[in-house]
């Protein structure tokens, strides 16, 4: 046997304290890209958080600094220096033990994000640089380490009167973290911003050493406090939106073994949103707390209807089921939990089976209560929802009709797709064209084997606005499921079992309307191809602004930055005025040789691919921006107007 085939107890390795941490980081962060790296600092501040929790804690700062280093600081009771029975500080067994913290100890937290104890750990084994300082017993304690290895005991550096808290420093590790180990401030903000929302009273400060304010000449700081919690949080989300409750309805149990705080509003718009945490852990995937408030919320509803079936005219009688209920529907559930049961590590779905119930009794108390004292407002949901089933009875139709239409097309498919050789989706690739004339260029440009072609016949419809059945009526939208060879099931999932393409790339003029082409197709892919967007097929081609020319040299150039280089290269004896520019006006221009060099060349394109770093931040967005609020829609675009790359 050679020594690859034979299989010996030398083949077994024990990871020693944190290396298995370093060996495989992916297990217990999630990934080494930007959300891991970002996933650091939600460790450090959840920890934080637990000591407000608990009533110790109201104030975190927390600073990026200048070398993109990270610094939380805290003034809760600081972590315990004491010797623990291991022999050594309490401190160093926190920062370097797996499954070690007080989070075990009911009587030091009664809830807490951060029960499996891994989390801080897991921070100073991934960090090239991280020190401790804690706050504690009248003086101030130290302790450096590197790679999750102590660079030397505990030791007491001052003193601090009756100062107590805990002062994390942290900087990730680039052979980690070998993506990027910058810290992007809205995403940080976005984050304190909810926590916020989720503890009233909780001061939390961001401030970016590497940015200098120019209001105050200063560094950027933003300082985030709510009073009103899930109320003034469920008035962000939305802000775009055109509610029909006001005020929303808010409701809490603190009584309970599982402390319950629900906020609920509906608007006009046709999407569901309901947003969750347990212990102030942002539960992506919903779990039981979600279940029990989509049962609770049906079943009152559904009671109310029984009692009061006078509401319902004998033209308007159509079968209701649980998803009318939610249609417009924005609601935030906050939830904590002393045991919670998290799906994994990165906690984005609860599975305790007991708050199910709770929530769901909690839920049908409240919400039957709150339509019996506001009549007015009770008819005004019901309306909605009768309206709700009879478009989702139509819009069924619609769907129906769109993958019946499918099969009577030569091949199943679009009498405009242009398509690929290639039948392995993995392989394929979709260029979603603006307009004919950049679809005809295209389809010369085209790689036959692996690129179809779909030309799109103007501004697709704005989603947002329109009602489902409207959706499947028009006729792009048709188009695009039927090429892409998915449908929309009963429970209104998208099915993706004969997806033809995995990379789907929107291709549009690198102008105003392009921009608003690419704005309404993403919108549409968001709210009715959400597993496309969350599977990473979907992605954005960049064509070029401008070609730079100067006899048989070119340059091509994605902004005004590229152009001056350009022209700079190609004048390097100070004849700009030789040096032709061209400003693209529209794909349509471009020969299909250029078109495939810059755009749709694998090798020498760039595509950007369309992420969801923040659901809860992408569907408030998205409401904002295309909604059928304009105020809202003037302050964003005001705020944010020194961002604009203007088209002129």
């Amino acid at each position: 046997m050679t020594d690859g085939e034979i299989y010996s107890a030398k083949n077994i390795q024990v990871l020693e304290g944190l290396k298995a941490v370093r060996k495989r980081p992916a297990m217990y962060i999630g990934d080494t890209g930007i959300r891991g790296l970002h996933h650091l600092l939600w460790e450090v501040v959840d920890n934080s958080i637990d000591e407000s929790l608990a009533g110790y804690c109201n104030n975190i700062d927390i600073t990026i600094e200048e070398d993109d280093s990270i610094t939380v600081l805290d003034n809760g009771r600081g972590i315990p220096v004491d010797m623990h029975e291991q022999g050594r500080s309490a401190l160093e067994v926190v920062l370097t033990v797996l499954h070690a913290g007080g989070k075990f100890d009911k009587g030091s937290y009664k809830v807490s994000g951060g029960l499996h104890g891994v989390g801080i750990s897991c921070v100073n084994a991934l960090s090239i640089k991280f020190e401790a300082t804690v706050y504690r017993n009248g003086k101030i304690y130290f302790q450096e380490y590197s790679e999750g290895t102590p660079k030397g005991d505990v030791a007491v550096i001052g003193t601090c009167d009756e100062k107590t808290g805990t002062k994390i420093h942290f900087k990730p590790d680039s052979t980690i973290f070998t993506q990027s180990t910058t810290y992007n401030f809205e995403t940080i903000s976005l984050r304190l911003q909810e926590l916020a929302y989720l503890n009233v009273g909780l001061v939390l400060s961001l401030t970016d050493k590497r940015v200098i304010d120019e209001n105050t000449n200063s560094y950027l700081t933003k300082t985030y406090c709510s009073s009103d919690g899930l109320i003034d949080f469920i008035r962000f989300l939305d802000a775009g939106k055109n509610d029909i409750l006001k005020p929303p309805i808010y409701f809490e149990e603190k009584n309970s073994d599982v402390p319950i705080q629900i906020a609920i509003t509906y608007n006009d718009g046709y999407s569901e949103n309901i947003v969750s945490y347990v212990n102030n852990i942002h539960t992506v995937e919903g779990g039981t707390h979600v279940t029990g408030f989509r049962l609770g919320l049906t079943n009152a509803l559904k009671d109310y209807l029984k009692k009061n079936d006078k509401l319902i005219e004998k033209k308007d009688k159509v079968e209701i089921i649980g998803d009318d209920f939610r249609e417009g529907l924005t609601a935030i559930i906050s939830v904590k939990v002393s045991e919670p049961q998290f799906e994994g590590q990165t906690k984005t779905k609860l599975g305790n089976s007991e708050v199910t119930s709770k929530v769901s009794n909690i839920v049908m108390k409240c919400v039957s209560q709150y339509l019996e004292e506001h009549p007015a407002e009770a008819q005004t949901i019901i309306k909605k929802v009768i309206l709700a089933a009879q478009a989702r009875n139509a819009a069924k139709k619609a769907r129906e009709l769109v993958q019946r239409k499918g099969v009577y097309q030569i091949g199943g498919l679009p009498g405009k797709l242009a398509d690929c050789t290639d039948k392995d989706p993995a392989n394929c690739e979709l260029f979603i064209v603006e307009g004919n004339s950049a679809g005809g260029t295209a389809k010369d440009a085209r790689d036959r084997k692996y690129q179809a072609i779909l030309p799109l016949r103007g501004k697709i419809l704005n989603v947002e606005k329109a009602y489902e059945h409207k959706i499947y009526d028009s006729e792009p939208i048709r188009n695009m499921f039927t090429a892409l060879g998915v449908s929309i099931n009963d429970q209104k999932e998208l099915v993706l079992d004969k997806l033809r393409y995995h990379k789907i790339i929107i291709m549009a003029d690198a102008d105003v309307d392009g921009s608003h082409i690419r704005t309404l197709i993403i919108t549409f892919f968001y709210r009715y191809m959400y597993k496309l967007v969350e599977n990473g097929y979907v992605y954005l081609a960049l064509a070029p602004l401008y070609l730079a020319r100067r006899n048989n040299e070119m340059r091509y150039c994605w902004n005004d930055n590229e152009k001056d280089k350009a022209i700079d290269e190609l004048a390097k004896d100070g004849k700009k005025d030789l040096v032709v520019i061209q400003r693209f006006k529209g794909l349509g221009e471009m020969d299909p040789i250029p078109l495939w060099d810059t755009t749709m060349d694998p090798m020498k394109r760039i595509l950007q691919q369309v992420t969801l770093e923040d659901a809860v931040e992408a569907d408030r967005i998205i409401s904002l921006l295309m909604g059928e609020e304009v105020e809202p829609r003037r302050i964003f675009i005001e705020e944010n107007a020194h961002y604009a790359i203007l088209d002129v």
